[in-house]
């Protein structure tokens, strides 16, 4: 069976990756340098979960191209500028073209930095998050094999939402424990599987 039957697409390279990569050199460059790479900061992680609640409904190539607008609106994620945005600062970002002017999922941003904040009283958000991390991770060939949510994607979407965080469904969460390496959902055929150090892989 070859890679591309399995699922990958070889790239001019001679690289293997999954097919959305191939769309976009963008999102070729975000698979191979970031995607699935273990975030273990708080401002890091802050701005992973803001950018996947802005990316709800829309695709990932769109945030990925906003995200220098974004980060400059939001002050590179730091929570606590973020936290400490007005209504005038919901205006603002209201004007700017740059980014997902979306009003709910700015007061989400704002909400989920005072969150993060109330968060360092017991360990932070880091270790918050990253308690949920599961025993096995996913071993996929294709696209198709590849979950949308997992048992703690959505206990972390319920925990989360008793915290006060807000556009954190089970669904973005599972995509955002993809993201930052808490699950290895890179098909096992993949140059980047087992990349992140977190899972070894498999094949």
């Amino acid at each position: 069976m070859t890679p591309e039957e399995r699922g990958t697409i070889v790239g001019s390279d001679g690289l293997a990756r999954p097919p959305w990569t191939a769309t976009d050199a963008l999102l070729q460059q975000y698979y191979d340098t970031e995607w699935g790479m273990p975030v273990r900061d708080e401002q890091g992680l802050f701005e992973r979960i803001s950018l996947e609640a802005f990316q709800a409904g829309l695709s990932w190539a769109t945030i990925l191209r906003k995200r220098p607008a974004f980060r400059l609106a939001f002050h590179n994620f730091q929570p606590d500028a973020v936290a400490a945005f007005t209504e005038e600062d919901i205006e603002r970002l209201m004007l700017d073209a740059g980014i997902v002017r979306n009003r709910l999922k700015i007061r989400a941003a704002i909400s989920n930095a005072q969150a993060t904040i109330a968060l360092r009283s017991e360990g932070g958000l880091v270790d918050f998050v990253w308690s949920f991390q599961p025993a096995v991770t996913p071993n996929p060939l294709t696209h198709g094999e590849i979950p949308t949510t997992s048992p703690e994607s959505v206990a972390l979407s319920k925990a989360l939402r008793s915290k006060g965080f807000a556009f954190v469904g089970p669904t973005t969460m599972y995509a955002l424990m993809e993201a930052i390496g808490m699950i290895d959902t890179h098909l096992v055929d993949s140059h980047r599987r087992g990349s992140s150090g977190v899972w070894t892989d498999p094949a």
